[in-house]
């Protein structure tokens, strides 16, 4: 019973992690899409948040049966609050029948022109689960106990680092549209970085199979790093892993890339948490060290191949973050698009339909 509820436990949070992160780039206004979104992040491990709230109706296209989309519109209103909302609504109305067109959309998600956004989704995932969280929130019990806390270990543990997460989150929240999700991105390696190195060299050196603690100023320097790398995830690779595939992938591959996006994160994470104790039995303080280095490749992943998509309205992004890419302009090509039901290619041009005229 057990495993069939965890099973089924499983498909629910998969259905949650691919259709929320959707839901909430599609509604939210450009300049503040990457804090909402990432407020999925935030209430998702909390008692506050209720799996029904995410159980909402989209603002669909639906046809009201009149020949219009009053409902639509009504909705789009109430959302931007506002109503001037015909411009936006003319392309959605577009962009909606183009994607009702594509009768193959994970064909379409390996097409060249779609193979950039792939790369960088299916990349966020693995290095997001790579960065060394798994290490630190599955030893912190048994690392707390090591530094002198006794049986309260796991306690503090959860406590300290679930409060440094919460409060993590909430920066990212207010700086992810200010900033940016490049300079989150690479500030957060750093950080990472310098602290896995400072818990891996204070544990190699002071640390041995016969100790029974460190010092209290050892103590509280492996609390601090600890916090440091805790924080640095929480408003970077923990919710951005996130953010950044939803809000990348064009309208008719949209759900199949989130799809691809949520596969890949949850594959990964069994194979760390798989793999996780017999790494930390054979590599002991070295599992920091093994992190660390993905942590600076990762970083430089971030760099030089992940562009920068903070206030880009979802429909540009191909003109103005993709095609302006040093790497990835070459696989945008105008020619080619999306594969349409009766086999032919689409550009994401009207081709004689108006939208105003269903309206």
């Amino acid at each position: 019973m057990l495993i069939i509820g965890r099973i089924l436990l499983g498909c629910g949070v998969g259905f949650a992690n691919q259709a929320v992160p959707l839901f909430l780039s599609e509604i939210a206004p450009t300049r503040i899409r990457g804090g909402l979104n990432i407020l999925f992040q935030l209430m998702s491990p909390s008692v506050f948040f209720s799996p029904t709230l995410s159980i909402t109706v989209p603002p669909r296209l639906k046809e009201d049966g009149v020949g219009g989309y009053h409902w639509g519109k009504s909705v789009l209103r109430k959302i931007r609050g506002t109503d001037n909302i015909e411009p936006e609504f003319l392309e959605l109305v577009e962009a909606s029948r183009v994607a009702k067109e594509v009768k193959h959309p994970f064909r379409n998600l390996l097409m060249r022109t779609n193979r950039p956004q792939l790369v960088i989704a299916v990349a966020l995932q693995i290095f997001q689960q790579f960065t060394g969280i798994n290490a630190i929130m599955f030893y912190a019990p048994v690392l707390f106990d090591t530094l002198g806390f006794g049986s309260d270990a796991s306690l503090y543990s959860a406590v300290i680092t679930g409060a440094v997460n919460v409060l993590s989150t909430v920066v990212s929240i207010y700086s992810v549209d200010k900033v940016g999700r490049r300079l989150l991105l690479l500030e957060a390696g750093i950080q990472m970085f310098f602290s896995q190195v400072v818990i891996a060299v204070i544990l190699g050196i002071k640390v041995k199979d016969h100790s029974d603690n460190l010092s209290n100023g050892y103590a509280i320097l492996v609390v601090i790093m600890v916090c440091t790398f805790v924080s640095a995830f929480a408003w970077s690779w923990g919710p951005l892993g996130w953010l950044i595939p939803s809000e990348t992938f064009p309208l008719e591959t949209r759900s199949a890339g989130q799809s691809v996006t949520v596969c890949v994160n949850l594959l990964f994470t069994f194979v760390i948490a798989q793999a996780f104790l017999s790494m930390l039995c054979h590599f002991k303080y070295g599992i920091f060290l093994f992190f660390s280095c993905w942590v600076f490749i990762m970083s430089f992943f971030v760099l030089f191949l992940l562009p920068e998509t903070k206030n880009v309205p979802i429909e540009e992004m191909t003109e103005r973050v993709w095609k302006q890419h040093w790497l990835w302009k070459k696989f945008m090509d105008d020619n080619v698009g999306a594969e349409t039901g009766n086999g032919t290619m689409k550009n994401g041009h009207t081709n004689g339909f108006d939208p105003a005229s269903q309206l």
